[in-house]
């Protein structure tokens, strides 16, 4: 907790170090997207197994409060991922850290370019929206739709704290030997970073483009709306048949969103919990107990994810399901 509040403290003090200012950012808006990504995930996978739930989370998305958060999470992805360009270049290139200032200040206008026409774009599909005087979730509604998580959050950090106290009573004085061990994994995972990043790019790219910009949130549940990258048109204005829309979709009997959408998780999952496990343990260095709590936290929570994102994709939405996500809507509209 001291190391966190030094870190504050000495960000907001340091003054014309634009560097400082991008480390600081680059951090705050990984962990912004990954607690979106944790999101996402399990609302998601819900279109397979709970579809009325999916229902409900997608309503959740079209409130004042998420529409909002959609805008800053756009602007955290496209941030993080060319400052994360930057970063790499300036390892590849150490001789060239000179000119990191100057760096700095081209994501920084790179991001505001890109943004510029993107929140446009958003903003577009927001005014048609609520022109059309939809029924929103009131937001007393939406923070109570958030709580479903909190418990899984909660047992996560517990389990990885007794995983953390098993682990040291079990190794007791073999931890010195596995540091060895540990350094050759820390360097593969430095190249992973990497690497993954220039892998996910072009992949989160085209989702943010088609889910967000050309899309929008609030298409999903647009009865007759087209499914973008489909051909095919949401009869039922359910969320659950616009995910099934995309993932049924075969191209040369190759479900081609579902391969998409397997290469994102897995990459993305990968690489945001790794960051994350960077974060934790910077600031758990003191304590090895919390310190091998982070990384079992980081673990569960990216081995969860991977298996309910699998599943899912691996998973039947048929129109059981769509009846089901029709049944939830109704209900949602018949709400006072």
């Amino acid at each position: 907790m001291t190391s966190l509040v030094i870190t504050v403290t000495e960000t907001l003090r340091y003054r014309g170090a634009i560097g400082q200012w991008s480390w600081a950012l680059h951090r705050l808006s990984g962990l912004g997207v990954v607690l979106f990504l944790v999101l996402h995930v399990i609302d998601t996978s819900w279109a397979v197994f709970w579809p009325g739930l999916y229902e409900e989370a997608i309503a959740s998305y079209q409130s004042p409060l998420f529409t909002i958060g959609e805008f800053g999470l756009v602007a955290a992805v496209v941030y993080h991922a060319f400052n994360g360009l930057r970063i790499v270049f300036f390892d590849y290139k150490p001789h060239l850290w000179r000119h990191q200032q100057r760096a700095a200040q081209i994501v920084l206008l790179a991001t505001l370019v890109v943004l510029a026409p993107v929140f446009l774009l958003m903003f577009g599909h927001v005014l048609d929206f609520y022109r059309s005087a939809p029924q929103v979730l009131p937001l007393t509604e939406v923070l109570r739709a958030q709580l479903v998580f909190l418990p899984g959050f909660i047992a996560a950090i517990v389990a990885a704290v007794i995983l953390s106290g098993l682990h040291g009573l079990v190794a007791g004085g073999g931890e010195a030997a596995a540091s060895v061990q540990g350094s050759r994994s820390e360097r593969f995972w430095w190249s992973f970073m990497r690497v993954s990043s220039l892998l996910i790019l072009p992949l989160v790219f085209g989702h943010l483009g088609v889910m967000h910009v050309l899309q929008g949130v609030f298409d999903i549940t647009a009865q007759g709306h087209d499914v973008v990258g489909t051909g095919l048109v949401n009869e039922s204005g359910t969320a659950v048949e616009f995910v099934a829309a995309r993932w049924n979709l075969l191209v040369g009997g190759v479900a081609v969103w579902r391969v998409y959408d397997f290469a994102l998780l897995a990459l993305v999952v990968a690489h945001g919990f790794n960051g994350l496990r960077y974060v934790l343990t910077d600031y758990t260095s003191h304590s090895p107990l919390l310190r091998r709590a982070s990384v079992y936290l980081c673990m569960l929570g990216a081995v969860t994810l991977l298996l309910l994102g699998v599943g899912a994709l691996l998973g039947t939405i048929d129109e059981t399901a769509i009846e089901m996500g029709v049944a939830a809507m109704e209900r949602l509209h018949a709400a006072p």
